[in-house]
Parts: C-alpha cells; sequence; structure tokens
C-alpha cells in the first residue's frame, strides 16, 4: 500500500503539471492557503539533563512561531507521567501540548497515563495501543478524558472502516505516504466527516509527502466544521534528518509557524535530482 501511495501522489502531481494546475485546485480548490503547523520531534535520548535538552528544543520551536508541541511518551508508565508533568511546567501554560507514545502500551497502562496527566491540559493522545486493537482504542476513549488520536498505522479506506464505523478514536490521522496516497487519504476523509469524526493527517518523510499532505489540508474540512470551526494541523518534524532535508531543490519554507500551500502546478515542488542520486549511491 505504500508503494501504492508513492505512485498515487506521483500520478497527481502529473496530472497537475500537465494541467498547469496545483493539485489542491484539481480537488475541488482550497478551503485555505496556509496551514499552522505544530512541531513535532521531542525524542528520548539517553542523558541525564533530558528535560533540560527537551526544554531548550521547546524554546527553539517556539521562537520559529510554532503554538503546539508533540512529546514523545512510551518509555514507561511513571517515567511518562514524570516527563509530561515536568514539560508542561517548563513549556507554560499557554502552549499547545500533543503526546504520542506510538503504541507503546496497552489499555491499561494508557488509561492510567490519561488520567494521570489529564489536567495537563493535552490536546491530543496519539496512538495509546497497537493499531490492530479497536477493543482496546474504545477503552481508553472511554476511561480517560483526553482526545485519543490514532490511524498512521491503518492503510486503504478498508484499514480505516471498523475505526470509523465503532468509533474507535477522536480523531484520525492517515498518513498520504502510507494509506493510498493523495486519492485515498481524500476517501478516508469523507467517510469520517460522514460520521462526525476529526480528521489530522500524519506528516512524518521527505518534502514530498509534506507537498502532498499540505494540499490534501488544504481542501479537507475545518475540525469540526459548525458553528466553532478548527482548521486541521500540520505535523511538521524540525529534528535534523539529511535525507529529508536535501530532497527539495527548494525547501518548503515555516514562517510564523505558518506553512503555505504550494501554488506552482502539481504538488509545486522541484527534486532535486543530484542528491537522490549521491543518496543511492
Amino acid at each position: 500500500v505504500e508503494a501504492i501511495s508513492a505512485i498515487d501522489i506521483a500520478l497527481w502531481d502529473i496530472a497537475g503539471k500537465a494541467l498547469g494546475l496545483p493539485v489542491h485546485r484539481l480537488m475541488g480548490g482550497p478551503l485555505r492557503t496556509e496551514i499552522e503547523a505544530y512541531a513535532t520531534g521531542f525524542y528520548r535520548r539517553e542523558r541525564d539533563d533530558h528535560l533540560a535538552y527537551l526544554t531548550a528544543e521547546a524554546e527553539q520551536r517556539l521562537s520559529e512561531g510554532f503554538r503546539s508541541l508533540k512529546l514523545k511518551t512510551g518509555w514507561g508508565l511513571a517515567e511518562d507521567v514524570a516527563l509530561t508533568k515536568a514539560f508542561r511546567t517548563a513549556i507554560g501554560p499557554d502552549v499547545g501540548l500533543l503526546v504520542d507514545c506510538n503504541h507503546a502500551y496497552d489499555a491499561p497502562a494508557a488509561i492510567a497515563y490519561g488520567n494521570a496527566v489529564a489536567s495537563c491540559d493535552i490536546g491530543w493522545f496519539e496512538e495509546p495501543v497497537p493499531p490492530e486493537d479497536i477493543d482496546g482504542y474504545l477503552e481508553v476513549k472511554a476511561r480517560q478524558p483526553i482526545l485519543v488520536a490514532g490511524g498512521e498505522a491503518s492503510f486503504a479506506r478498508w484499514g480505516f472502516r471498523e475505526m470509523i464505523a465503532r468509533r474507535a478514536a477522536d480523531i484520525l490521522q492517515p498518513d498520504v505516504a502510507a494509506c493510498g496516497g493523495i486519492s485515498e487519504l481524500k476517501k478516508i476523509a469523507d467517510m469520517a466527516s460522514a460520521f462526525g469524526i476529526r480528521v489530522n493527517p500524519h506528516v512524518w518523510g521527505t518534502g514530498v509527502a509534506l507537498a502532498a499532505s499540505l494540499h490534501l489540508l488544504a481542501v479537507i474540512p475545518d475540525n469540526p466544521p459548525g458553528l466553532f470551526p478548527r482548521a486541521p494541523l500540520l505535523e511538521l518534524d524540525r529534528s535534523p534528518h539529511p535525507v529529508r532535508d536535501a530532497l527539495l531543490a527548494e525547501p518548503i519554507p515555516l514562517r510564523g509557524g505558518r506553512v503555505a500551500v504550494p501554488q506552482g502546478p502539481g504538488l509545486g515542488i522541484t527534486i532535486d535530482r543530484a542528491a537522490l542520486d549521491r543518496y543511492r549511491a
């Protein structure tokens, strides 16, 4: 499915270039032309001053204009609770905080964690249990107060069908580079909308995945679409990654915590072929 995702993204890019239109125009036109980003990163480091290191990283991201940060957890219940509380204290009450444990817990541990950090004003609890454990998702959602997010490890609309029909998550996170591409992610988002489930795509990869995600974020409706709308956010990994950072001839810029949707034909990006050759070797 990930290979199909790549082909689908490439075909949308080809179609847009052939017609001289950006992908979001081919999908019906944008609802928004720039997307607010949240900073992901904040990975575990085996060092005594781990919290100080994360706090310095947070200060850097806030200076770049981010208003929300996503903390990686999943290292053990007691350690995660202590780290989450300390990190919230370090960044202050006015910064958005999301947490992601990459399905490191089972349902009882995830429930215990969610209740223990409920006072930390966390926007969502991402991948609390393994992606196949739909009953576990439902337990976590019912027995602790933080919104539950997941879906980056689910594939195609059929992989999301049970999550959507059983309302296993509050927020779905399909990844355009994994779930079947632009075509499939839009179908998943439409299915979720019919059930009143929010969609905020997972984004982690090269500039190609970033550009494809931006075009989708331009056309996905607000979460929720009613009287108090909230546009979906862009996940933006700011940790160093030489392959990811070298792939585009012109990087997609971050300005004041927001990223503009590319307006050129297709995906609106140019691949640095020399970088491809260099890393292929």
